[in-house]
């Protein structure tokens, strides 16, 4: 038997076109392949199942080997095999519409997978690595004839008599000049770790040297002996196959373990499972996040049928949950998924709502069954829950029972507690409630020890993301307003009726701001005198909240760019009331004035954080001098 025919693509250009648009994810060959060795292996065992297939199943494992000498790559299966009839009809006749229209729509594609997904070339994707490959297959129908199909990468092939005695397929490629980097144990291992790890059916490749025990020695000890064993790649029945009630705490920590090796353990996890209205099964795990804003993205992996697909799942998972790790696995979602497929598809938007109120329905079961564990995880889930927040309304809705606020005291409060909290003594004049935060408490301890005489609360904001969450409070709660601790002296941060009344004259105020102005000699300070309490720093170094918060969220990718770019201006409130100034008013001289001026404000830098350098230098060696 033998027969040379056309592949029915209707031109001379497929395979370069294949080559040239597959070419930077050619290691892809091999998934597609071993897939599809793997399918014909489930197909046979279910017709076993169903009666419809009565002969022996023997091994089922695939094999994937390599020759190199003869440059030849074989993957090897025991499945349901083809006739030379089901190799014509499933080989050649790839399912194009007309290749003409397949030239003309992706010439200027850049999406591999869009052009291997739509038009069913996975087969094909052999010659991105191969000059030739060849199929030698024996169908599992009874009296069926081993059969050949050979194709050298031209729209030509030929179909003769198979050698093949065992029922299934073998796909040998003989690798092109190009490509014999993947004529390599260690370059292969790798591609079938990554893709085949979680494969349902066993896949061999190569051996490993095991050591069994070889009997005893004349003492009576124990003798071992090394063997070779087949090389397994992959776990067949990975934790997410699985139901929940049949595992442990310690299989969902191994599992992690095996997929990030070098991670810390993660808090806690989700396991997903949904067949309707759309098929979903994974697991996700909340891992402990730095708080660097270093988001570990792509630490999701996408599989399909358990064939990995990627770990870019931007669209499938919202934004604020990439910062989780796991796995997710939907048959809904094709092998060769593309970016603009997962952008339009339905199924893709109900799964990303799905996860979301899954995670959203974890943090309040957690909360709700032990508050006080929830607040010793908070620094790290804190993280997550604020992101959601800003990100997603519906996480919002969910995630204002439970995100809670953290003070300078360690406390934690829900947003309704924290505002029953401070509402009777941090309402203004103007009935706006004032939360007080502190983004650095060392830093800033001056300014919450003030807060803190006036038994005003200070809250705590320093993730990475507590600028934009701030913005998100003041729209969400009623007649509410945040500022930083060290944004003004503190009668100012929550103006009262009985404020302190500026005890300088107006020719006195107007001496003390010349004189400050002078010794500090700076434009980005603006120098101003307050009525303040006596017992206050005598100068405070502050800058304007609007300002400061608009620097911050720029310096965390908030779209204000412009106001990242202006220079820093500061506000010197200076304490009208306090002996220092009327102090510096009585001194002798000019010169002596100007110099206690400018040993207040480097005070006053000095609790800012702001003085260095030359300035600190020149300060220390003034003190010296002052003592």
């Amino acid at each position: 038997m033998q027969e040379k025919g056309t592949i029915s693509i209707h031109t001379e250009n497929i395979f370069p076109i294949i080559k040239k648009f597959l070419y930077s994810d050619n290691e892809i060959f091999l998934r597609e392949l071993v897939s599809n060795a793997v399918d014909a292996t489930q197909k046979i065992k279910r017709l076993a199942t169903l009666g419809q297939y009565t002969g022996e199943l023997g091994d089922t494992t695939v094999e994937v080997s390599f020759d190199k000498d003869k440059k030849t790559i074989t993957i090897s299966d025991r499945g349901l095999g083809m006739t030379a009839e089901e190799i014509k009809k499933y080989i050649n006749q790839i399912a194009f519409s007309g290749a003409t229209e397949f030239v003309e729509k992706f010439k200027d594609a850049k999406d591999a997978n869009e052009i291997i997904g739509k038009f069913g070339l996975g087969f094909y994707s052999a010659f991105m690595v191969a000059h030739t490959v060849e199929i030698n297959s024996l169908s599992y129908q009874e009296g069926a004839e081993p059969a050949k199909w050979t194709c050298d990468g031209s729209t030509t092939f030929e179909i003769a008599e198979g050698s093949r005695t065992e029922r299934g397929t073998d796909i040998i490629l003989h690798i092109n000049e190009e490509s014999e980097e993947f004529l390599d144990k260690w370059k292969l291992q790798g591609i079938l770790d990554k893709y085949c790890k979680f494969l349902p059916v066993s896949i061999k490749f190569g051996t490993k040297t095991e050591s069994v025990e070889d009997g005893e020695d004349e003492e009576g000890k124990k003798k071992w002996k090394s063997v070779e064993v087949d090389n397994i790649i992959n776990t067949t029945s990975p934790i997410w196959t699985k139901s929940p009630s049949d595992l442990k705490d310690e299989d969902y920590l191994a599992f992690y373990k095996e997929l990030y090796p070098m991670s810390e353990d993660p808090l806690f996890w989700i396991h997903l499972n949904v067949d309707y209205p759309f098929n979903l099964t994974g697991v996700l795990y909340f891992p402990k996040v730095k708080n660097d804003f270093d988001f570990q993205k792509n630490k999701i992996k996408l599989f399909s049928r358990q064939v990995f697909i990627t770990d870019e799942v931007k669209d499938i998972v919202p934004e604020f949950l990439m910062l989780l790790h796991g796995v997710i696995d939907s048959p809904d979602i094709p092998l060769n998924v593309s970016r603009s497929f997962l952008q339009a598809d339905g199924n893709v938007k109900k799964i990303n709502n799905y996860i979301t109120k899954k995670v959203a329905d974890k943090l309040a079961e957690l909360y709700k069954k032990d508050r006080k564990v929830y607040e010793e995880k908070w620094n790290d889930i804190g993280l997550f829950v604020k992101y959601g927040m800003i990100s997603e309304e519906k996480f919002a809705e969910k995630g204002k029972d439970f995100v809670l606020l953290k003070n300078t005291k360690g406390e934690f409060y829900t947003l309704p507690e924290y505002k029953e909290k401070v509402q009777a003594t941090q309402k203004d004049k103007n009935d706006q409630t004032i939360y007080l935060y502190a983004t650095d408490v060392n830093k800033q301890d001056a300014f919450i020890q003030s807060a803190n005489k006036k038994d005003y609360d200070v809250l705590v904001m320093d993730s990475p993301i507590d600028s934009h969450f701030i913005q998100h409070l003041e729209g969400k709660e009623e007649k509410t307003q945040l500022k930083r601790v060290d944004a003004d002296v503190v009668e100012k941060l929550i103006q009262k009726d009985d404020a302190y009344a500026n005890l300088l004259s107006e020719e006195q105020s107007t001496k003390v701001k010349e004189i400050f102005e002078k010794a500090i000699d700076n434009k980005s300070y603006s120098v101003e005198i307050e009525g303040l309490n006596p017992e206050e720093l005598p100068v405070t170094v502050t800058m304007d909240e609007f300002m400061r918060r608009m620097k911050d969220m720029a310096a965390t990718g908030g779209g204000m760019g412009f106001y990242g770019s202006l220079p820093d201006s500061y506000k010197v409130a200076i304490n009208g009331n306090h002996g220092v100034i009327d102090k510096i008013l009585k001194a002798d001289s000019e010169e002596e004035q100007t110099k206690l001026a400018k040993q207040a404000f480097d005070l006053a830098l000095l609790a800012q954080g702001l003085l260095t350098g030359k300035d600190l230098t020149a300060f220390v060696q003034r003190s010296v001098g002052m003592i």
